[in-house]
């Protein structure tokens, strides 16, 4: 058993699709038209035949709750790995990105939070 998607709430996929590849770095990996939304995921450059994140759209009136909610009590709605913190958080912090937790050593661990601009909170490590 491997995982091979993981996927995230947006309010806009145009919206989510800009802010992921043009802000975080992500290319797109597939868009396939799907009504009026389309299945739409990002990978990593780095790992391009990794696990890929689907930019779900929150139409659905519990994903909306679900996602505020869960942004509004802090909660990340995922988490991606880095290999320098304090660089990627300089370099995100310079494009007006919003973090809501400074860089923080937990143990072994070292996380900042930030808001992603389409309704979630991203959470960034680098162990």
């Amino acid at each position: 058993m491997r995982i091979k998607l993981n996927s995230i709430f947006v309010e806009d996929q145009v919206q989510a699709l800009k802010f992921y590849i043009e802000v975080l770095g992500f290319i797109k990996k597939t868009d396939i038209p799907i009504g009026e939304f389309r299945w739409l995921t990002v990978v990593s450059p780095e790992e391009q035949n990794g696990t890929e994140l689907v930019l779900e759209p929150n139409n659905n009136p519990s994903a909306k709750i679900f996602q505020k909610e869960i942004f509004e009590q802090g909660i990340p709605a995922t988490s991606f790995a880095v290999d320098n913190i304090y660089e990627e958080y300089e370099r995100l912090r310079k494009s007006g990105i919003i973090f809501t937790m400074e860089p923080t050593e937990m143990g072994d661990t070292i996380l900042t939070v930030f808001d992603d601009t389409c309704g979630n909170l991203i959470q960034i490590y680098q162990i």
